[in-house]
């Protein structure tokens, strides 16, 4: 069944056990786990607290991780910041699998510059693939990767760049970010499903619109028809609610972030039938 979620990062400001309280209030299934949540990073990262989440919420049976990008760049022009990204990256898989996530969503990386990817670049991310490989090798955790935003310095932003690596890494499972992808026109969203839709096992749901990016997505015609399509072909992923907090009109209190994800919930399941809270 699709199992229905939402960004612990939504909560950006709140303690962990406050986040997940409140995606269980909205009647979503599970979060989609940001190692880079506050209140789990700062304190570094400590796995006792996924532990005890674990044992005292449900919607972390089935929740996913998403590995940390802030400040990162696996494919810096920076050998350095290179170095300590995938490394950041590479841990949260082993994160993953110490403490039973079975996906960890990764971003690419980019051109440093503002400038095409060249040779440079692309064996950096060459170099990114095979670690990724390595550690999740036998680990059990599958590791998908996101489509960027197609702007001039970005790797992996189109439909068919993504299907080229997939055919190329036949271990690598497919996060589609409509937010991302619809930036790039109408149609794009879903020409990613048509090219890669037997690879894809989480979708970042939200709308973007007059230069807008991670919206709520309720009540957007091309969610609305993206969402009809993957209900359409069986898909049976995960829904990841991923909307930024400081892009709506204004602040919104803990309750109105609850209230506004019940309703963003019921949009999506509007289109699947189902609840796997049954």
């Amino acid at each position: 069944m699709v199992v229905f979620a939402v960004s612990t990062m939504f909560f950006h400001e709140y303690p962990i056990g406050e986040i997940l309280s409140a995606v269980g209030a909205a009647g979503l299934d599970s979060v989609e786990f940001w190692v880079e949540t506050p209140s789990f990073w700062l304190a570094g990262q400590p796995e006792g607290e996924i532990g005890k989440a674990r044992k005292m919420y449900p919607v972390m049976d089935r929740a996913t991780l998403h590995a940390p990008i802030l400040d990162l760049n696996p494919t810096s022009v920076n050998p350095v910041i290179a170095d300590v990204s995938v490394r950041f990256v590479c841990d949260s898989v082993r994160l993953a699998e110490k403490t039973g996530f079975p996906l960890v969503t990764v971003h690419p990386g980019r051109r440093t510059a503002k400038r095409p990817p060249g040779p440079a670049d692309l064996g950096k991310f060459e170099r990114y693939i095979r670690a990724l490989e390595e550690v999740s090798r036998g680990s059990g955790v599958r590791v998908a990767m996101e489509n960027m935003e197609n702007r001039i310095n970005a790797l992996v932003c189109t439909p068919e760049g993504m299907r080229a690596l997939l055919d190329c890494e036949e271990w690598l499972s497919f996060t589609l970010d409509l937010s991302h992808a619809m930036a790039d026109g109408p149609g794009v969203a879903a020409r990613y499903i048509d090219l890669c839709g037997d690879r894809l096992v989480n979708v970042h749901v939200s709308a973007g619109r007059d230069g807008r990016m991670h919206l709520p997505p309720s009540g957007d015609p091309e969610v609305s028809g993206i969402l009809d399509r993957l209900s359409r072909s069986a898909y049976r992923g995960h829904l990841t609610l991923e909307i930024e907090d400081l892009a709506l009109r204004q602040p919104l209190s803990y309750r109105e972030k609850i209230a506004l994800l019940a309703h963003e919930s019921g949009f999506m399941r509007s289109f699947f039938g189902e609840s796997t809270n049954l």
